[in-house]
């Protein structure tokens, strides 16, 4: 994973590459687990409903939900290593996405609300994400699962940052 805080760049946005921030492996843990918790039981489930009211040549279909935790599984590594982000001198970088990559820029002063959510799930796997709210609704930035302390400090980084920029327009 790489790290940094700030990647500057010069007057017209030319010169040096911000630097990137990944998000922390325990995201693609729980994505994971998610992927095999839900569709591992029903596939079972599956099996034996349909082995037992269809005969056991329908209960082969059952190996569908099994097919799409071996291609989930590698997909969902590829989806977690595109995702980053990079704190520039005037905004916000996101950028994800392997077919269609998006990337997205909130400039501190645009942002009106920074928030961090941890749900159940992500709380037991020591993450949080933060959603950024701009005065656009398009531009409404998230970036998921991150560890809790550095969702505290990119809000209020953020928000420091979003008050001393729209304090000058």
């Amino acid at each position: 994973m790489e790290t940094g805080t700030a990647g500057t760049a010069g007057p017209a946005g030319a010169g040096v590459e911000p630097v990137w921030t990944g998000l922390p492996r325990g995201l693609l843990k729980m994505r994971r687990l998610l992927l095999v918790a839900w569709l591992v039981p029903f596939a079972a489930a599956a099996g034996v409903l349909l082995g037992l009211f269809a005969g056991p040549a329908w209960a082969a279909f059952a190996l569908l939900p099994l097919a799409v935790v071996a291609w989930g599984w590698p997909m969902l590594g590829r989806n977690w290593r595109s995702w980053r982000y990079a704190e520039r001198d005037d905004d916000l970088l996101i950028s994800r996405g392997v077919l269609w990559r998006e990337e997205t820029v909130v400039p501190y002063g645009r942002m009106q609300l920074v928030e961090v959510t941890s749900g159940p799930v992500e709380r037991h796997f020591g993450l949080a994400s933060v959603q950024l709210h701009t005065a656009a609704a398009a531009t409404d930035a998230r970036i998921p699962g991150l560890l809790p302390e550095e969702a505290e400090r990119l809000r209020d980084r953020l928000t420091e940052l979003g008050e001393a920029r729209s304090a000058g327009l």
